[in-house]
Formats: C-alpha cells, structure tokens, sequence
C-alpha cells in the first residue's frame, strides 16, 4: 500500500471513530468493469455478513454500480474491508 493511500486511510478510520457509535451499518459504494467474475467476487467478500447489495450496470453496460448495507463492528473492521476488495482489479471505492 502506498504511502497516500495509508494516510487516507488513517483520516478515514479517525472521521469514522469519531462520527460513529459501533456496531453500525455502514454502506459501500463501488464503481467495476461489468465483468461477472468481478462483481461476484465483490459479492462474495460480504457474505454470511447479513449484507443488502444491490446492483445498477450503466447505460452502455460496461460498468456497474454496487452498493452494499452492512452491519460492521468498528471502524477498522470497515478499512480492512476496503484493503480486502482493493484487490478486484478495476474497482473503484466511492
């Protein structure tokens, strides 16, 4: 991980600590390629988490938008997630 990227995280572990009581739900959204390998994978780190994910594609359908409502303990279980799914190849966190 690079050092920009680590300090955004640290910032959002703060404003999350301190703008939150945990547990909590919290929601990602994330921007893919339309690739269904991609989008499962994506799908399959929330599960047996009681997660609500719901799925848009774009007009031109080489993207799609994914918004996942999850309940998560505390603030770093939501940052190590997001380190999980940085893996996906060309997912974007919004």
């Amino acid at each position: 991980m690079d050092k920009k990227t680590e300090e955004f995280y640290i910032r959002l572990k703060e404003q999350l600590t301190s703008s939150t009581d945990w547990p909590s739900e919290y929601l990602y959204k994330f921007i893919l390629p339309s690739d269904s390998h991609n989008v499962a994978k994506l799908e399959a780190e929330f599960n047996d988490m009681g997660a609500v994910i719901s799925t848009q594609q774009s007009k031109t359908g080489k993207f799609t938008s994914v918004s996942i409502s999850v309940n998560m303990p505390n603030a770093q279980s939501v940052i190590d997630k997001y380190v999980a799914i940085s893996v996906i190849e060309g997912i974007i966190s919004l």
